[in-house]
């Protein structure tokens, strides 16, 4: 930014000079035109090679622009996308019908390409191993090739985590390690720290370690600080991804550590309160309808006890009637 900033300003002053010739030499009129167009240049081909670039985030698909209307002109051709020398699409084509071809990845154009001129490559997974390199398609009709007919550079980016911050206490002598942590995220970014948001550390007290992981390519990040600070300080950890246009923070305050740890602390305290109420809850529950159970089982012994009763008390009954029966039915038979 600082080196547009001083073309710009430079250009204006020569620009001003040009326009008040009467006050300027004719060879700083001539040194303020070449100045001028060499800036103009300069800017025209940052936004090509800026607008023609295209970002893709690790994992997703992306699709690669090309549009092509004169391709309706076209009968009998073939078209091919590659990746700088390396062929990841063919496609065949007779009087707008894709007629063959084969595709690398899984890569593919859209069906109506031929009718539209709408030739964008479609990936379905960007890898980072394709930071900035350089996709062309090509025209082939018969034996003849066209040149380049469209030229995209591909840039590849991913989200790191959250960082996680670490406080650790040590002997006043060694002063406090801050160990900040993030995972997942590409390209390596710019790690910063700073203490109370705008002191940076003294230099030497930091080390960073940016590891690629071998199977996916992404970075994993780990940044230690050592200072001596007071126990009340602020110390922030700052992960940057240009790429992404992406800045994470975390800070740790005071002796209690980072505020990711202490509300994992006050999240851990609130679950085990809230569970041992729960378990609580069904104790009691648990005793309540035990004491409900026994006291059933009670109601029912004693109404069994009290129909056995009363069943022996008829059967007694009924058994004297009949001895009576029997006593009175042998008097009559002695008469």
């Amino acid at each position: 930014m600082s080196l547009f900033f001083k073309l710009k300003s430079k250009l204006f002053f020569d620009y001003f000079c040009v326009l008040r010739a009467q006050t300027c030499p004719q060879r700083a009129m001539l040194v303020a035109l070449w100045r001028t167009g060499l800036v103009l240049s300069f800017l025209s081909v940052c936004a090509c090679v800026e607008q023609d670039c295209v970002l893709g985030i690790v994992g997703r698909p992306v699709s690669v622009p090309c549009f092509y209307p004169e391709l309706l002109t076209h009968v009998n051709f073939s078209i091919e996308w590659r990746r700088d020398d390396e062929v990841v699409l063919r496609s065949e084509w007779e009087e707008d019908v894709n007629v063959g071809g084969w595709s690398k990845n899984s890569a593919k154009l859209s069906s109506d390409a031929a009718l539209t001129g709408n030739l964008s490559l479609e990936l379905p997974a960007v890898d980072p191993t394709e930071e900035k390199v350089f996709y062309r398609l090509f025209l082939i009709s018969g034996e003849n090739q066209s040149a380049a007919l469209c030229t995209v550079c591909l840039r590849t980016a991913a989200s790191f985590s959250s960082p996680l911050l670490q406080r650790e206490e040590a002997a006043p002598a060694d002063g406090t390690t801050f160990l900040c942590h993030s995972s997942g995220g590409f390209p390596e970014p710019a790690v910063y720290w700073l203490i109370n948001d705008t002191e940076e550390p003294p230099e030497g007290s930091v080390r960073t370690l940016a590891a690629s992981l071998p199977d996916s390519h992404l970075y994993n990040i780990t940044s230690l600080l050592t200072v001596n600070v007071s126990k009340d300080s602020r110390v922030s950890c700052i992960i940057e991804n240009m790429s992404m246009n992406q800045t994470l923070t975390s800070t740790s305050y005071g002796v209690q550590g980072s505020p990711m740890i202490r509300r994992a602390s006050e999240g851990m305290w609130i679950f085990s309160t809230a569970l041992c109420v729960v378990v609580g809850l069904m104790v009691v529950a648990g005793v309540a309808y035990q004491i409900h159970l026994d006291r059933i089982s009670k109601r029912r012994k004693e109404e069994y006890q009290h129909q056995r009763q009363n069943r022996g008390y008829r059967r007694r009954h009924l058994y004297e009637k009949e001895a009576e029966a029997m006593k009175l039915q042998s008097k009559e038979t002695d008469v």
